[in-house]
Protein backbone atom coordinates (compact mmCIF):
# COMPACT_ATOMS: atom_id res chain seq x y z
CA UNK A 1 0.00 0.00 0.00
CA UNK A 2 0.74 3.66 -0.40
CA UNK A 3 2.59 5.58 2.26
CA UNK A 4 0.78 8.41 2.31
CA UNK A 5 -2.72 6.04 3.16
CA UNK A 6 -3.88 6.78 6.89
CA UNK A 7 -4.89 4.24 9.11
CA UNK A 8 -8.70 3.22 9.30
CA UNK A 9 -8.89 5.00 13.05
CA UNK A 10 -7.71 8.22 11.59
CA UNK A 11 -10.16 8.05 8.57
CA UNK A 12 -12.38 7.52 10.91
CA UNK A 13 -11.62 10.56 13.31
CA UNK A 14 -11.76 12.72 10.09
CA UNK A 15 -15.45 11.02 8.97
CA UNK A 16 -16.98 12.09 12.49
CA UNK A 17 -15.31 15.65 12.21
CA UNK A 18 -17.01 16.10 8.79
CA UNK A 19 -20.20 14.90 10.52
CA UNK A 20 -20.18 16.33 13.79
CA UNK A 21 -19.21 19.79 12.45
CA UNK A 22 -16.16 20.14 14.85
CA UNK A 23 -13.10 18.39 16.43
CA UNK A 24 -14.36 18.46 19.62
CA UNK A 25 -17.49 16.87 19.12
CA UNK A 26 -15.51 14.34 17.04
CA UNK A 27 -12.92 13.76 19.90
CA UNK A 28 -15.84 13.19 22.42
CA UNK A 29 -17.37 11.12 20.32
CA UNK A 30 -13.99 8.79 19.86
CA UNK A 31 -13.50 9.27 23.84
CA UNK A 32 -10.15 10.98 23.18
CA UNK A 33 -9.38 14.32 23.97
CA UNK A 34 -9.42 17.30 21.67
CA UNK A 35 -5.91 17.84 21.66
CA UNK A 36 -4.84 14.60 20.60
CA UNK A 37 -7.80 14.54 17.89
CA UNK A 38 -5.89 17.74 16.57
CA UNK A 39 -2.34 16.17 16.40
CA UNK A 40 -3.70 13.15 14.99
CA UNK A 41 -5.39 14.64 12.04
CA UNK A 42 -2.53 17.28 11.36
CA UNK A 43 -0.37 13.96 11.15
CA UNK A 44 -3.31 12.46 8.90
CA UNK A 45 -2.35 15.71 6.73
CA UNK A 46 1.39 15.19 6.45
CA UNK A 47 0.60 11.96 5.46
CA UNK A 48 -1.67 12.72 2.69
CA UNK A 49 0.14 15.73 2.07
CA UNK A 50 -2.95 18.21 1.45
CA UNK A 51 -5.04 19.89 3.82
CA UNK A 52 -8.17 18.34 4.95
CA UNK A 53 -10.10 20.77 7.34
CA UNK A 54 -10.18 24.50 7.37
CA UNK A 55 -10.18 25.51 10.99
CA UNK A 56 -12.03 28.31 12.61
CA UNK A 57 -13.60 29.61 16.25
CA UNK A 58 -16.95 28.07 15.23
CA UNK A 59 -15.48 24.88 14.21
CA UNK A 60 -14.37 22.87 11.35
CA UNK A 61 -15.26 22.74 7.75
CA UNK A 62 -13.82 20.56 4.95
CA UNK A 63 -11.76 21.49 2.22
CA UNK A 64 -12.79 20.10 -1.34
CA UNK A 65 -10.02 17.35 -1.09
CA UNK A 66 -11.07 16.59 2.20
CA UNK A 67 -14.78 16.32 1.23
CA UNK A 68 -13.48 13.99 -1.75
CA UNK A 69 -11.34 12.05 1.04
CA UNK A 70 -13.84 11.67 3.45
CA UNK A 71 -16.41 10.18 0.34
CA UNK A 72 -14.01 7.72 -0.63
CA UNK A 73 -12.91 6.95 3.58
CA UNK A 74 -16.65 6.37 4.52
CA UNK A 75 -17.03 3.73 1.96
CA UNK A 76 -13.42 2.18 3.13
CA UNK A 77 -14.88 2.31 6.56
CA UNK A 78 -17.89 0.15 5.66
CA UNK A 79 -15.89 -2.37 3.84
CA UNK A 80 -13.61 -2.53 6.94
CA UNK A 81 -16.60 -2.83 9.23
CA UNK A 82 -17.69 -5.91 7.47
CA UNK A 83 -14.29 -7.30 7.60
CA UNK A 84 -13.87 -6.65 11.54
CA UNK A 85 -17.17 -8.50 11.60
CA UNK A 86 -16.12 -11.72 9.48
CA UNK A 87 -12.91 -11.45 11.76
CA UNK A 88 -15.26 -11.39 14.99
CA UNK A 89 -17.34 -14.01 14.04
CA UNK A 90 -14.36 -17.06 12.82
CA UNK A 91 -12.78 -15.55 16.41
CA UNK A 92 -15.67 -16.82 18.22
CA UNK A 93 -16.00 -19.90 15.63
CA UNK A 94 -12.21 -21.22 15.99
CA UNK A 95 -12.68 -20.55 19.88
CA UNK A 96 -15.41 -23.06 19.93
CA UNK A 97 -13.40 -26.03 18.30
CA UNK A 98 -11.14 -28.08 19.86
CA UNK A 99 -8.45 -30.52 18.89
CA UNK A 100 -7.74 -33.21 21.46
CA UNK A 101 -5.01 -35.50 21.49
CA UNK A 102 -5.04 -38.43 24.16
CA UNK A 103 -3.64 -42.15 24.99
CA UNK A 104 -5.09 -44.89 24.00
CA UNK A 105 -6.42 -45.69 27.65
CA UNK A 106 -7.60 -41.92 28.59
CA UNK A 107 -9.04 -41.76 24.77
CA UNK A 108 -10.86 -44.66 25.76
CA UNK A 109 -12.46 -44.43 29.03
CA UNK A 110 -11.81 -41.31 30.08
CA UNK A 111 -12.25 -38.36 27.39
CA UNK A 112 -15.83 -39.40 26.25
CA UNK A 113 -17.47 -38.90 29.93
CA UNK A 114 -15.47 -35.19 29.99
CA UNK A 115 -16.68 -34.43 26.74
CA UNK A 116 -20.29 -35.36 27.55
CA UNK A 117 -19.96 -33.64 30.54
CA UNK A 118 -18.31 -30.33 28.83
CA UNK A 119 -21.22 -30.13 26.38
CA UNK A 120 -23.74 -30.72 29.50
CA UNK A 121 -22.17 -27.70 30.69
CA UNK A 122 -22.57 -25.54 28.05
CA UNK A 123 -25.95 -26.36 27.44
CA UNK A 124 -26.95 -25.23 30.84
CA UNK A 125 -25.23 -21.79 30.47
CA UNK A 126 -26.67 -21.11 26.89
CA UNK A 127 -23.31 -21.13 25.80
CA UNK A 128 -23.18 -22.48 21.88
CA UNK A 129 -21.16 -26.43 21.91
CA UNK A 130 -17.39 -26.71 21.62
CA UNK A 131 -16.82 -28.59 17.92
CA UNK A 132 -13.96 -31.13 19.20
CA UNK A 133 -12.06 -33.66 17.23
CA UNK A 134 -10.28 -36.32 19.37
CA UNK A 135 -7.21 -37.93 18.02
CA UNK A 136 -6.16 -41.37 19.96
CA UNK A 137 -2.36 -42.40 19.92
CA UNK A 138 0.25 -43.34 22.25
CA UNK A 139 1.58 -41.13 24.71
CA UNK A 140 4.54 -40.07 22.65
CA UNK A 141 2.97 -39.02 19.42
CA UNK A 142 0.09 -37.16 21.60
CA UNK A 143 3.43 -34.78 23.45
CA UNK A 144 4.03 -34.53 19.20
CA UNK A 145 0.89 -33.64 18.02
CA UNK A 146 0.86 -30.72 20.88
CA UNK A 147 4.52 -29.40 20.23
CA UNK A 148 3.62 -29.01 16.65
CA UNK A 149 0.36 -27.21 17.19
CA UNK A 150 -2.07 -30.21 15.74
CA UNK A 151 -3.50 -30.28 19.11
CA UNK A 152 -4.67 -27.98 21.81
CA UNK A 153 -4.76 -30.10 24.60
CA UNK A 154 -3.31 -33.28 25.10
CA UNK A 155 -3.53 -36.47 27.58
CA UNK A 156 -0.64 -38.79 28.37
CA UNK A 157 0.28 -41.28 30.60
CA UNK A 158 3.20 -42.22 32.76
CA UNK A 159 5.66 -40.51 30.08
CA UNK A 160 8.09 -37.28 31.31
CA UNK A 161 6.41 -34.23 29.66
CA UNK A 162 9.07 -32.29 27.49
CA UNK A 163 9.78 -28.71 29.07
CA UNK A 164 8.72 -26.60 26.16
CA UNK A 165 5.08 -27.84 27.45
CA UNK A 166 3.11 -26.87 30.41
CA UNK A 167 1.46 -29.63 32.28
CA UNK A 168 -1.51 -30.25 35.14
CA UNK A 169 -1.70 -33.62 37.04
CA UNK A 170 -5.15 -35.09 36.66
CA UNK A 171 -4.82 -38.30 38.83
CA UNK A 172 -3.94 -41.61 37.76
CA UNK A 173 -4.11 -45.82 37.79
CA UNK A 174 -2.34 -48.61 38.41
CA UNK A 175 -1.30 -51.21 35.88
CA UNK A 176 -2.08 -55.13 36.26
CA UNK A 177 -0.42 -58.50 35.30
CA UNK A 178 -4.01 -59.89 33.84
CA UNK A 179 -4.69 -63.59 32.04
CA UNK A 180 -7.24 -65.79 31.10
CA UNK A 181 -9.22 -67.77 33.08
CA UNK A 182 -7.77 -71.07 32.26
CA UNK A 183 -3.96 -70.11 31.72
CA UNK A 184 -1.46 -71.75 34.45
CA UNK A 185 -0.40 -68.11 35.75
CA UNK A 186 -4.11 -67.48 36.95
CA UNK A 187 -3.18 -70.50 39.56
CA UNK A 188 0.04 -69.09 41.08
CA UNK A 189 -0.10 -69.00 44.78
CA UNK A 190 2.77 -66.10 45.20
CA UNK A 191 3.18 -62.87 43.49
CA UNK A 192 5.69 -63.05 40.54
CA UNK A 193 9.18 -61.06 41.22
CA UNK A 194 10.58 -58.94 39.34
CA UNK A 195 13.18 -61.43 37.62
CA UNK A 196 9.91 -63.83 37.19
CA UNK A 197 7.86 -60.95 35.19
CA UNK A 198 10.91 -59.76 33.41
CA UNK A 199 11.59 -63.96 31.97
CA UNK A 200 7.69 -63.41 31.01
CA UNK A 201 6.93 -63.42 27.08
CA UNK A 202 3.73 -60.42 27.27
CA UNK A 203 0.94 -59.12 24.60
CA UNK A 204 2.30 -55.91 24.75
CA UNK A 205 1.63 -52.51 23.32
CA UNK A 206 4.18 -50.76 21.39
CA UNK A 207 7.43 -48.53 21.85
CA UNK A 208 5.91 -45.26 22.73
CA UNK A 209 3.06 -45.73 24.63
CA UNK A 210 2.71 -45.07 28.25
CA UNK A 211 1.76 -47.96 29.36
CA UNK A 212 4.97 -49.97 27.66
CA UNK A 213 7.00 -47.40 29.42
CA UNK A 214 5.81 -47.86 32.88
CA UNK A 215 6.61 -51.53 32.54
CA UNK A 216 10.12 -51.18 31.23
CA UNK A 217 10.34 -48.67 33.82
CA UNK A 218 9.51 -50.66 36.61
CA UNK A 219 11.85 -53.78 35.34
CA UNK A 220 14.92 -51.23 34.62
CA UNK A 221 14.98 -49.93 38.78
CA UNK A 222 15.85 -53.76 39.25
CA UNK A 223 18.13 -53.65 36.28
CA UNK A 224 15.88 -55.63 34.50
CA UNK A 225 13.99 -55.40 30.92
CA UNK A 226 11.10 -56.97 28.85
CA UNK A 227 11.93 -60.25 27.28
CA UNK A 228 10.59 -59.78 23.02
CA UNK A 229 6.69 -59.68 23.41
CA UNK A 230 4.73 -62.43 21.46
CA UNK A 231 2.67 -59.39 19.84
CA UNK A 232 2.90 -55.18 20.09
CA UNK A 233 -0.68 -54.07 19.45
CA UNK A 234 -1.54 -50.37 19.36
CA UNK A 235 -4.04 -50.12 21.63
CA UNK A 236 -5.14 -51.26 24.62
CA UNK A 237 -8.67 -52.67 23.62
CA UNK A 238 -6.51 -54.70 21.13
CA UNK A 239 -4.05 -56.19 24.24
CA UNK A 240 -7.27 -57.04 26.27
CA UNK A 241 -9.15 -58.46 23.62
CA UNK A 242 -5.98 -61.00 23.32
CA UNK A 243 -5.56 -62.25 26.49
CA UNK A 244 -9.49 -62.29 26.53
CA UNK A 245 -8.72 -64.84 23.83
CA UNK A 246 -6.05 -67.22 25.31
CA UNK A 247 -2.96 -65.00 24.07
CA UNK A 248 -0.79 -64.05 26.10
CA UNK A 249 -0.24 -62.13 29.68
CA UNK A 250 -0.40 -58.73 29.50
CA UNK A 251 0.24 -55.37 32.16
CA UNK A 252 -3.28 -53.02 31.51
CA UNK A 253 -4.36 -50.47 33.11
CA UNK A 254 -7.52 -51.19 36.08
CA UNK A 255 -9.72 -49.08 34.56
CA UNK A 256 -9.05 -51.11 31.41
CA UNK A 257 -9.71 -54.43 32.65
CA UNK A 258 -12.36 -53.58 35.72
CA UNK A 259 -15.23 -55.00 33.81
CA UNK A 260 -13.57 -58.21 32.84
CA UNK A 261 -12.25 -59.00 35.93
CA UNK A 262 -15.12 -58.53 37.68
CA UNK A 263 -17.10 -60.97 34.73
CA UNK A 264 -13.89 -63.41 35.59
CA UNK A 265 -13.17 -63.08 31.62
CA UNK A 266 -9.67 -62.11 33.12
CA UNK A 267 -7.73 -62.62 36.10
CA UNK A 268 -5.17 -60.68 37.75
CA UNK A 269 -1.97 -62.42 38.76
CA UNK A 270 0.21 -61.02 41.47
CA UNK A 271 3.36 -58.77 41.43
CA UNK A 272 5.62 -57.61 43.90
CA UNK A 273 8.48 -55.52 43.89
CA UNK A 274 7.06 -53.12 40.76
CA UNK A 275 6.33 -49.76 41.29
CA UNK A 276 2.87 -49.96 38.41
CA UNK A 277 1.78 -46.76 39.16
CA UNK A 278 1.19 -44.15 36.55
CA UNK A 279 0.27 -40.61 36.66
CA UNK A 280 -2.12 -38.98 34.01
CA UNK A 281 -1.53 -35.74 32.95
CA UNK A 282 -2.89 -32.79 29.96
CA UNK A 283 -0.12 -30.97 28.25
CA UNK A 284 -1.01 -27.92 25.98
CA UNK A 285 1.83 -24.65 24.49
CA UNK A 286 2.04 -21.54 26.16
CA UNK A 287 2.52 -20.55 30.29
CA UNK A 288 1.49 -22.29 33.81
CA UNK A 289 -2.48 -21.59 32.89
CA UNK A 290 -4.26 -23.73 30.75
CA UNK A 291 -5.41 -21.21 27.80
CA UNK A 292 -9.11 -19.34 28.64
CA UNK A 293 -11.90 -20.93 26.48
CA UNK A 294 -12.64 -25.11 25.90
CA UNK A 295 -8.97 -26.09 27.54
CA UNK A 296 -9.78 -24.51 30.44
CA UNK A 297 -13.56 -25.42 30.65
CA UNK A 298 -12.25 -29.31 29.63
CA UNK A 299 -9.25 -29.28 32.03
CA UNK A 300 -11.97 -28.30 34.90
CA UNK A 301 -13.91 -31.49 34.33
CA UNK A 302 -10.96 -33.83 33.73
CA UNK A 303 -10.38 -35.97 36.93
CA UNK A 304 -10.14 -39.43 36.94
CA UNK A 305 -11.87 -41.37 38.76
CA UNK A 306 -14.46 -38.99 39.67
Amino acid sequence: MSPHLPDVSALALLVEVARLGSIGAAARAQGTTQQAASERLRSLETQVGFSVLQRGPRGSTLTASGTVLVGWASRLLEVAEEVDGAISTLRDDSGRELHVAASMTIAEHLVPRWLVLLRQRQVREGVTPTTVSLQAANSRAVVEAVVDGRADVGFVEGSATPRSLASLDLGGDELVLVVGPTSPLAAARRPLSPHQVAELVLTSREPGSGTRDVVEQALAGHGLSMAPPEAELTTSSAVRSSVRAGGAPAFLSSLVVEGDLATGDLVVVATEGLDLRRTFRAVWNGRAAPPAGPVRELLGLATVGS
